[in-house]
């Protein structure tokens, strides 16, 4: 019988996660396509000439008629809706069509960069996440003492340096008087090594780990302090139960952290590109730079399309992570 309802409960709960996914899915499909008409309209009044971009410094010695037939031929002379239209159709068909700046089809370039984005984001994420646990708990088991109150010290630091100080403070503080890379995934001239690559990826890793340190930090320090002062807890230690910190306190507070990482994924990203841009890291901020300033609307919209879609799958599943691990969630 218990064997029954437990099914019954698991079977529900995982209906209902099928249900979250789908609803989000509807959401996330028209706002992301939202997003790249947006993308389209902004690129098409920003104040770039996509065309001299392209053809570099020969610009100034093309012909005038030869530029026009460049303008029709490349489609920069077309408006923003029948280009985004046409774009999303063959989006639609797995087709995201060339880029301009790279002369390769828009699939290629990402292939190329997702993989070093999702690397350096993933990376400082579980570096971040690893440093909330273990300063929260220390935090908690010692409340209002000096190591909570320097818990306190740090996640505020952390939360007042914007990232792009943070990693500037990093590279003369650290980088340079260490010898340590500063940009790139190896050495001018070198071709990338599996240990070049985590050798360039410490630095600007933790730059992002620190960006998203203290909202990490303080929400799990005040769950596990709640968590603490819950009758659940309360009854546990009047059994005599040991390790109360780690085995009654912490599976309750990770419910709400797993909401709050879902919802930093977007802080994530950003985060991402600046730390990219600064340290020269070859993902997809210098793409998103490079196509905005050369009006190369295919890979444009193809990394505002992708970055939409990681944010709110980062959201759907810590939510469907969520109604997993609570069992109280499956009776609402």
């Amino acid at each position: 019988m218990d064997q029954q309802v437990t099914t019954g409960i698991s079977t529900h709960r995982w209906k209902m996660v099928g249900s979250l996914l789908i609803r989000r899915l509807l959401v996330a499909i028209p706002v992301t396509l939202g997003l790249t008409a947006v993308v389209f309209a902004l690129a098409s009044i920003a104040p770039f000439n996509p065309l001299a971009s392209y053809l570099g410094s020969s610009y100034a010695h093309t012909s005038t008629q030869l530029r026009e037939q460049l303008n029709t031929e490349l489609g920069f002379d077309r408006s923003w809706v029948d280009v985004w239209t046409h774009w999303i159709w063959h989006a639609l068909q797995g087709d995201l069509g060339t880029s301009i700046i790279a002369a390769r089809p828009v699939t290629q370039v990402l292939a190329e960069r997702i993989p070093l984005t999702v690397l350096l984001t993933t990376s400082g994420l579980l570096m971040a996440i690893a440093l909330a646990l273990v300063l929260s708990l220390a935090a908690a088991k010692y409340q209002h003492g000096i190591i909570d109150r320097l818990t306190l010290v740090i996640a505020h630091l952390a939360q007042s340096i914007p990232v792009f100080v943070a990693a500037l403070i990093a590279i003369g503080l650290i980088a340079l008087p260490l010898g340590w890379p500063t940009g790139g995934i190896a050495a001018a001239g070198m071709t990338p090594t599996s240990g070049s690559v985590m050798t360039h990826l410490l630095l600007p890793s933790s730059v992002l780990a620190l960006s998203l340190l203290p909202w990490l930090l303080l929400n799990l320090r005040s769950s596990l302090f709640e968590a603490l002062d819950s009758d659940s807890v309360l009854a546990a230690q009047g059994r005599g139960a040991s390790n109360i910190l780690i085995r009654e306190a912490l599976p309750q507070a990770l419910l709400p952290f797993i909401t709050v990482i879902g919802s930093r994924i977007g802080e994530l990203i950003t985060g991402a590109l600046i730390v990219e841009t600064i340290f020269a890291w070859p993902g997809i901020a210098s793409a998103v730079i490079a196509s905005a300033i050369a009006g190369d609307f295919a890979l444009l919209a193809a990394v505002t399309a992708s970055s939409a879609l990681a944010v709110f799958a980062g959201n759907a599943l810590a939510d469907a992570a969520y109604l997993i691990a609570d069992p109280r969630v499956s009776h609402a």
